[in-house]
């Protein structure tokens, strides 16, 4: 792969791995829940009060950036809500990245990612809402994967 945008599919990335959201505005956000959801779609949980969800429902455009062990890339595509409220975090929305093209930038071979950000959670509560969340978005996922 070239550092120009190509048709390949999404890579497989760690679960729970820190990535950035970036929608028409101001700023991208990081984002810990994505997950794959086949070659070319991701879904992610996004907290409801967010400015960045109300900009995706007025503009879709939107790109996902990953920096992983191994991989780093941005996959640039349209956002759609597909859950207005998680079952059991009505306070987030599940939003699907539809995959137009995938960006790989480590095609050249010049540079490698030896790690990915490592973070946690500090709060008990947050950590375990946090585990329902992923579950809620990893069945999502399993659910609607097999479109591409």
């Amino acid at each position: 792969m070239s550092e120009q945008p190509d048709r390949g599919p999404l890579p497989v990335w760690p679960l729970r791995a820190p990535g950035l959201l970036i929608a028409a505005g101001p700023h991208a956000i990081p984002i810990s829940t994505a997950v794959r959801a086949g070659d070319r779609r991701l879904i992610l949980g996004l907290a409801r009060r967010r400015e960045t969800l109300e900009r995706l429902r007025e503009n879709p455009r939107a790109a996902f950036a990953m920096l992983a062990e191994g991989i780093a890339f941005t996959a640039y595509g349209q956002a759609i809500v597909v859950r207005d409220k998680l079952e059991d975090m009505p306070n987030l929305s599940a939003v699907e990245l539809r995959v137009e093209r995938v960006q790989d930038h480590l095609a050249d071979g010049r540079t490698e990612m030896l790690d990915q950000a490592r973070w946690r959670w500090v709060d008990d509560r947050a950590r375990e809402a946090d585990a329902t969340v992923v579950a809620e978005i990893e069945a999502l996922a399993r659910g609607r994967a097999g479109g591409s």
